[in-house]
């Protein structure tokens, strides 16, 4: 699989060459689970486009996507939104964890946001854009922050891009919202 091309169309979103780079590192270091699973094994918490294989990248490409079209109307400067992008795809990385365990681990959003300081140095962005990326991904799953099978207290987000990244993710979870792919996993746009 061709990690770089199944995500060019989000790629291409992104405008800062360093930034653009940066993801494209980062996205071959996500766990090659990250590319089949689906984003809810259950399918509870997930509409029918994130179930079975791929599910989790497309809801992951949703949430991006939803990003994409919200930045018309919520106007982040670009750098801020091209941060926003890279968060949003590496947002569920490591939903199971570096290695890939049974479960959806609680601490998802803490683990991938650990993940991209892990490989800062390999990365070309400064102290500041690392920071923002990991408390943008901590911070994902919003008032969703506590599990009864977790002692982990997740961040609550609290800036206005925190909790745009949430809203993102959010919206691409709702099964009242159905977006369409292809057979390569892309958004169709009808």
């Amino acid at each position: 699989m061709d990690r770089q091309k199944l995500f060019k169309v989000e790629l291409d979103y992104i405008i800062d060459k360093d930034i653009k780079k940066s993801l494209s590192i980062m996205i071959d270091l996500i766990p090659e689970y990250f590319f089949t699973i689906p984003a809810s094994s259950t399918g509870k918490y997930h509409p029918s486009y994130a179930t079975g294989d791929g599910g989790l990248v497309r809801h992951t490409k949703a949430a991006v996507r939803m990003a994409y079209e919200l930045f018309g109307i919520y106007k982040f400067p670009q750098h801020t939104k091209d941060l926003i992008i890279m968060g949003l795809l590496l947002h569920d990385s490591l939903k199971k964890g570096e290695v890939e365990e049974k479960y959806t681990r609680f601490d998802h959003p803490v683990l991938a946001g650990e993940f991209i300081k892990k490989h800062e140095k390999e990365l070309k962005l400064n102290k500041e854009d690392i920071e923002f990326l990991y408390d943008i991904i901590s911070s994902h799953m919003g008032r969703f922050n506590t599990s009864d099978y977790s002692d982990v207290i997740l961040p609550l987000p609290k800036t206005p891009e925190q909790k745009f990244v949430h809203m993102c993710d959010y919206l691409a979870s709702r099964k009242v919202l159905d977006v369409k792919f292809d057979n390569d996993n892309n958004i169709i746009d009808e």
